[in-house]
């Protein structure tokens, strides 16, 4: 049995990232509000939730889209590769549907930025959904190598999307 398990009462995105009560939460993109905003309920009030988009009209759009679905959230416009917080601020980041669309270089300053931002023992999560795109699975997981995460790892492979994970080393 692994360490999660899909749930019938949550869609496996929110499964599959593990937020959980107290989590510092940074999501790149705001393309999916829905989950975003069930992350942020996952965090609650004990945690902190933002997203950011480089994409301002997205931002706004998206801030607003989440704020509708109940969640508290900080939307913040900037691009992925400068991230507008300190080091070490976040446990979880998680970046949806936006690797497969990114160059590899574009690729590597967001890993390396989200590092930075990530806590000692904080998790990268990706979810890239095959149906949509061509996703490499290897591609990713050296991307985020090299980037410097640890323990990097294809979490899952279901219903159509691919989750990958890094983790900051402690």
């Amino acid at each position: 049995m692994g360490i999660f398990r899909k749930s019938a009462s949550e869609p496996l995105a929110l499964t599959m990232t593990g937020v959980k009560l107290g989590d510092r939460l940074l999501s790149i993109g705001v393309r999916d509000a829905k989950t975003i905003a069930a992350l942020a309920v996952k965090a609650g009030l004990t945690g902190r939730a933002c997203a950011v988009d480089a994409d301002e009209r997205r931002a706004a759009a998206g801030a607003a889209a989440i704020e509708r679905e109940g969640a508290l959230v900080e939307v913040t416009h900037a691009p992925a590769f400068a991230l507008p917080f300190d080091a070490g601020s976040f446990d979880v980041a998680v970046a949806r549907d936006l690797f497969s669309t990114l160059r590899p270089d574009e690729q590597a300053r967001i890993a390396a930025d989200t590092l930075r931002v990530l806590r000692g023992g904080g998790r990268l999560v990706l979810i890239e959904s095959v149906k949509r795109s061509r996703v490499d699975g290897p591609a990713l997981i050296a991307t985020l190598t090299s980037a410097g995460f640890a323990a990097v790892r294809v979490l899952a492979e279901a219903e159509h999307t691919i989750f990958v994970e890094g983790i900051k080393k402690a």
